[in-house]
């Protein structure tokens, strides 16, 4: 069975962090997928290598990346309230036109488009 993937444009690019002793290496990328009425915005964390795929994307880039889930529970002690995380690990990822994007503005936008998120007057926000 392969991995699920997103498509999508390239709207966030983290740099590389290192955490602990062994030097375990994890980079954040946020792909923006249009979504009907609102734009999806979705976290992907690449760890160790995959950290380096990373470095030949470009904000407004049009990608699909797969992904696996992956969770865990976390509790400071046993008097504590049990949290539980979620996060999509990247396998692998394609570049598929890199700088789609290129004399629009971010995210591949014309520059008369409303950005991504904006509200008229007579529309609710999300939240």
């Amino acid at each position: 069975m392969s991995d699920p993937t997103i498509t999508g444009t390239v709207h966030l690019i983290e740099p590389t962090r290192t955490f602990g002793q062994k030097g375990f290496r994890k980079r954040l990328v946020v792909v923006e997928q249009p979504g009907g009425r609102f734009t999806n915005y979705l976290p992907v964390e690449f760890v160790q290598d995959s950290c380096d795929d990373v470095d030949r994307l470009k904000t407004g880039d049009r990608v699909t990346i797969s992904y696996r889930l992956t969770g865990r529970k976390w509790q400071k002690d046993e008097r504590s309230e049990v949290k539980y995380f979620l996060s999509a690990e990247a396998t692998g990822i394609q570049q598929l036109d890199a700088g789609a994007g290129a004399g629009a503005g971010a995210g591949g936008r014309a520059a008369d488009e409303p950005p991504p998120g904006h509200f008229d007057d007579d529309e609710s926000a999300p939240f």
